[in-house]
């Protein structure tokens, strides 16, 4: 006789992108999802609503130095003819800046938007085409942290990818060095990237950013319960959920969970699965690390690429890092 281990025969939507990461994810010990998942419609436009908030300083901290510095900016890339790519474009809001300070450098301008929502991607084309009528904005619809799709060329220019808003942060370490070391094996030899990150500061300030009174950061935090109960039918009620955000200090970063404030069983009927919670138990949603330069320049040359500049406010809350392809000189 034979012994056969049994293997799980999943439903259909066990294999879609967001039935696979909620079935691995409330089924994991301890409970977590991604961050990708905030992001349907409602999620980007509460997003969009918290980086005005005034405890929210990322969005506009990077804005202002963009405003002091973007001149500055492309003469340290020391090139001619620069074409911008930027990873995770969304509405491309704060990149007008850098976009007009390449116009008044170099006349003409290819910019092309990388972002997985369509939607902001047309945004972004239509102002820009409104406001700066010499730049060819050229969006790309893909995922850049999993399609394997190639970053594109310009030919006869040097390349700056743009990667800011301190995205890198919602990476793991290790993940964070991957991404960068994939991006670095698609660049040339004087190709550029320019990266915001957040820097570590004092831990009011940070609890603060991620615990807004309006409770903006916490409807957003609980908007991925309702997608998940919209696209796979959980019956998940969200008011029973608490957001808490916490500082790991070892870690280096800000943690978002969802408490759950009772005990409750969850029910999934598309992936056909029912989740248990204990009261005080959470899904750990986002991690959002924090960086000194020193860390910063050592992600970078892991990476395979060498810190050229380095541009920051007043207070030193956030960094803009200009790194160039390790060897390019």
């Amino acid at each position: 006789m034979h012994a056969f281990s049994s293997v799980p025969c999943l439903p259909e939507a066990a294999s879609t992108p967001i039935g696979a990461e909620v079935y691995r994810g409330l089924t994991a010990l301890p409970k977590r999802l991604s961050p990708w998942l905030f992001y349907d419609q409602r999620g980007s436009e509460l997003f969009e609503a918290i980086t005005e908030l005034p405890e929210y300083y990322l969005t506009r901290t990077e804005r202002d130095i963009f405003a002091q510095y973007a001149d500055e900016i492309f003469e340290a890339a020391d090139a001619k003819k620069l074409a911008l790519i930027e990873l995770g474009a969304g509405t491309a809001a704060k990149t007008g800046l850098l976009l007009a300070a390449a116009v008044r450098r170099q006349g003409r301008v290819s910019y092309y938007p990388i972002d997985i929502s369509a939607s902001a991607l047309e945004e972004a084309r239509r102002r820009i085409g409104e406001e700066q009528p010499q730049v060819s904005c050229l969006p790309i619809i893909a995922d850049y942290t999993t399609d394997r799709s190639e970053i594109p060329t310009a030919t006869g220019v040097r390349r700056m990818v743009l990667y800011i808003g301190s995205s890198i942060g919602n990476f793991e370490p290790a993940e964070a060095v991957a991404l960068l070391r994939r991006l670095r094996g698609q660049l040339a030899p004087g190709d550029l990237v320019l990266l915001g990150v957040d820097h570590v500061k004092d831990r009011s300030t940070l609890l603060r950013a991620y615990n807004d009174a309006a409770g903006v950061t916490a409807e957003f935090n609980r908007n991925v319960l309702t997608r998940i109960r919209r696209e796979l039918g959980a019956n998940f009620r969200p008011g029973l959920f608490r957001h808490r955000a916490c500082w790991n200090d070892r870690e280096s970063r800000i943690e978002m969970h969802l408490e759950s404030l009772v005990t409750q069983e969850i029910s999934i009927p598309a992936l056909e699965l029912t989740v248990s919670f204990r009261r005080g138990e959470s899904i750990h949603t986002e991690n959002s690390y924090k960086f000194t330069p020193e860390s910063v320049a050592g992600m970078l040359e892991r990476a395979g690429f060498a810190v050229r500049r380095e541009w920051t406010d007043a207070r030193r809350w956030f960094g803009v890092y200009l790194a160039e392809v390790a060897g390019s000189r």
